[in-house]
């Protein structure tokens, strides 16, 4: 579609199966902007100035599958969102608040993306992820100061890059059994509580780079099958021989290919060699000079 549109042009053919929309100036969602178009499989309205969407802009778009709105002006997650969407960003909106059951009834969604939106922990509402699976929750760059308890117990990758998150506690990864990779990178995490990744066993990756801790988070020996951790640009300021490995050498344990340490005090001509007995390689592990 041609840019310069400030509202969904008419007469769409029936048979459509994309709509790219997006880098307009497009204000509001109507109710019959997308009526007949019931093939409809991707919607992208991304970088337009979209405040408003009617409730039932989205009825009967039974077979949509992609739904992107992001860089727009919405404050809130619109309502009646399409049944069998597969991937739903909000990326860099103003939404503020997620409402109680604002995505229920989505089962087959794998990605929603709510990055880069002015939303704190009291603007999300219990019961928001009411009745939605999914695999991927985004939620970087937001205004977080704990980590949700709320979220989808379906996901397999939660994204809290660039938040204010201070702590991590027991309580925070127990309905998130199924995570494999974990993002909490650039937020002031001062301190890991022991057990709280117990909850989350089968986890490959873990990003708590760029924070405030002081010493390596408890427990990673324990998990299986973790194969990166990334703890570069804290205050570590040392790091024990069995900070990451299994103490017994009869407990299996997936080899790491990536442990960063590097931006840290750490005196690393002070680590014993045996700290990264169970890393593939030698590359796997970044330590680095430390620069104030």
């Amino acid at each position: 579609m041609p840019t310069g549109q400030i509202s969904v042009p008419e007469k769409i053919p029936e048979d459509t199966v994309i709509l790219d929309l997006q880098n307009n100036d497009i204000t509001e969602i109507k109710e019959d902007d997308f009526k007949g178009l019931h093939k409809l499989y991707g919607l992208f309205l991304i970088n337009n100035k979209i405040s408003k969407i009617h409730p039932k802009a989205f009825r009967h778009l039974n077979h949509l599958r992609l739904l992107y709105l992001s860089y727009n002006l919405l404050t809130e997650i619109p309502a009646n969102l399409p049944p069998n969407v597969v991937e739903l960003r909000f990326h860099e909106n103003k939404i503020n608040k997620i409402q109680k059951d604002a995505f229920k009834g989505l089962r087959k969604l794998h990605v929603l993306e709510l990055g880069a939106n002015p939303l704190t922990n009291s603007g999300i509402e219990l019961g928001a992820f009411n009745g939605v699976s999914t695999l991927y929750v985004g939620m970087a760059e937001a205004k977080l100061t704990a980590i949700p308890k709320d979220f989808p117990t379906s996901m397999t990758e939660l994204n809290l890059d660039y938040n204010k998150i201070n702590k991590v506690e027991i309580e925070d990864f127990i309905r998130y059994k199924n995570l494999l990779r974990l993002r909490l990178g650039f937020n002031q995490i001062k301190s890991v509580e022991n057990g709280s990744f117990a909850s989350i066993p089968n986890v490959r990756e873990i990003h708590l780079d760029n924070n405030r801790l002081k010493k390596v988070p408890p427990g990673l020996s324990s998990l299986r099958y973790l194969q990166v951790i990334f703890l570069h640009g804290n205050k570590i300021s040392s790091v024990g021989v069995n900070d990451f490995c299994p103490i017994r050498p009869s407990i299996k344990k997936n080899l790491y290919t990536g442990i960063s340490l590097f931006a840290n005090p750490v005196k690393y001509w002070d680590v014993q060699p045996a700290t990264f007995r169970c890393v593939s390689g030698r590359r796997g592990v970044q330590l680095g000079n430390f620069r104030k």
